[in-house]
């Protein structure tokens, strides 16, 4: 049986399938993004699941699409340990970008990624082409979940944040400094934790200019750096896929009419479109 999986920093989807394509497991587990997490952590998080225990005799392609893989250590780092994990199984170990492609479209287009990190790639029918590698949540994923719970931290300690809604994002969270430096470098997954206060822009029954602002000004900072260097964005249709990607649909697609760009298809949840995938592109896997 086949075993596909959509690994994020914040949580990782697992789907079994049998040689019909057919759904035999659905599960869930902690993010596994090798680039933040090591490699015990990594091996922790997995056997914790005690579903995936029980089929791992039965796995015997495993195709990981996540978070962190677009460099060759994390992707070795990934692949020797599920390996090890999965012994019967032929693992392969992709970055997210491709997943999120492939939920998406069969056809050329520009792929994003907004969720708990962003990222983008120029799709051609066949193969993905990046524009810049992903250097992570200190350095890029700009309008990602870890980017904007990241602004609403600055603007609640410079006080750029409107005095309601600072009060508000006070009793939602744990803001001593000594807690929040704790999470931030001396706990794995900082960009998660990071992103666990974007949650907040989506969720807050207040209404104001402040969020709309904020989310504006992170879109239109990835579609610059992100979206624009394609040349060929200007005659193929921008796709997103993420959590942040389906809050923000409205925003977005006004933001890409002022540079001419095509909204094309908004998804959640990647696994869902690669099931639909694997069951009509690759139902001869062993």
């Amino acid at each position: 049986m086949v075993l596909i999986t959509d690994g994020g920093s914040t949580k990782c989807d697992w789907i079994l399938l049998d040689k019909k394509g057919e759904v035999q497991l659905k599960t869930r587990t902690q993010g596994l993004n090798p680039a933040v997490i090591s490699s015990e952590e990594l091996k922790t998080r997995i056997l914790s699941n005690a579903e995936l225990e029980g089929v791992v005799e039965e796995v015997t392609t495993l195709d990981f699409f996540g978070a962190g893989c677009g460099t060759e250590t994390p992707v070795a780092i990934l692949s020797n340990l599920l390996q090890e994990l999965f012994p019967k199984a032929k693992v392969s170990v992709n970055e997210d970008i491709m997943a999120a492609v492939l939920s998406v479209t069969n056809e050329p287009g520009i792929v994003c990624i907004l969720g708990t990190g962003s990222n983008s790639c120029y799709f051609d029918g066949k193969t993905v082409h990046l524009n810049a590698p992903s250097l992570g949540y200190s350095v890029m994923d700009e309008a990602s979940g870890n980017y904007f719970g990241k602004q609403l931290l600055r603007d609640y300690f410079y006080k750029k944040m409107p005095t309601e809604v600072a009060s508000e994002f006070a009793k939602r969270f744990d803001l001593e400094p000594d807690h929040i430096k704790m999470q931030l470098y001396k706990q794995p997954n900082p960009n998660a934790y990071l992103a666990s206060f974007a949650e907040f822009i989506f969720l807050s029954e207040i209404e104001n200019d402040y969020f709309s602002a904020l989310l504006s000004e992170g879109i239109e900072r990835f579609i610059e750096c992100r979206i624009l260097t394609f040349t060929e964005a200007k005659r193929l249709p921008v796709h997103f896929v993420g959590s942040i990607a389906h809050f923000s649909e409205t925003l977005i697609k006004t933001a890409l009419q002022k540079h001419n760009l095509q909204a094309g298809n908004f998804v959640k949840r990647p696994i869902d479109g690669l099931i639909s995938y694997y069951k009509e592109h690759k139902l001869t896997i062993e």
